[in-house]
C-alpha cells in the first residue's frame, strides 16, 4: 500500500480532509485525527479502541502493533503497509474513522447495529 492509496482510502470516508501534521500526513474528520502517515517508513498509524486494537494487532502481531508509548495504550496502531493485508486495513481505517467520527458520520459508513 502507498500514500497514494491509503489517501484514497481515507478521502472517500465523508469530510474526511488531509492535513501535514509534523513531519507526517494526517487524515481528519471534523479536525480529529484518525491516521497518520510516515512516508519515511511507509507506515500509517491509526487511532483504534483498545479492543479493535487487540483484534487488529493479534490477527498480525508482526506488521500490526500499538505505538511503543502512551500514544499505544491510547489505541494508536501501527500498520506496516508493506506487509498489511489491503483488506485489514482497509477495514482498520475504515473502525478509526468510526472511533473519532460524530455518529451521524460514522453512520453514513457503518449502520448503528453494525
Amino acid at each position: 500500500m502507498t500514500l497514494n492509496q491509503l489517501r484514497a482510502l481515507a478521502l472517500a470516508l465523508p469530510e474526511v480532509t488531509e492535513e501535514p501534521h509534523f513531519e507526517k500526513t494526517s487524515f481528519r474528520v471534523k479536525k480529529k485525527i484518525f491516521a497518520t502517515y510516515d512516508e519515511r517508513t511507509n507506515r500509517a498509524s491509526i487511532k483504534l479502541s483498545e479492543i479493535d486494537q487487540h483484534v487488529f494487532c493479534s490477527g498480525d502481531g508482526k506488521h500490526i502493533y500499538p505505538v511503543d508509548n502512551k500514544w499505544g495504550k491510547q489505541g494508536w496502531t501501527l500498520f506496516e503497509l508493506e506487509k498489511a493485508h489491503p483488506d485489514i486495513f482497509r477495514d482498520a481505517l475504515t473502525t478509526a474513522y468510526c472511533t473519532v467520527a460524530p455518529r451521524k458520520l460514522a453512520e453514513q459508513v457503518r449502520p448503528a447495529d453494525d
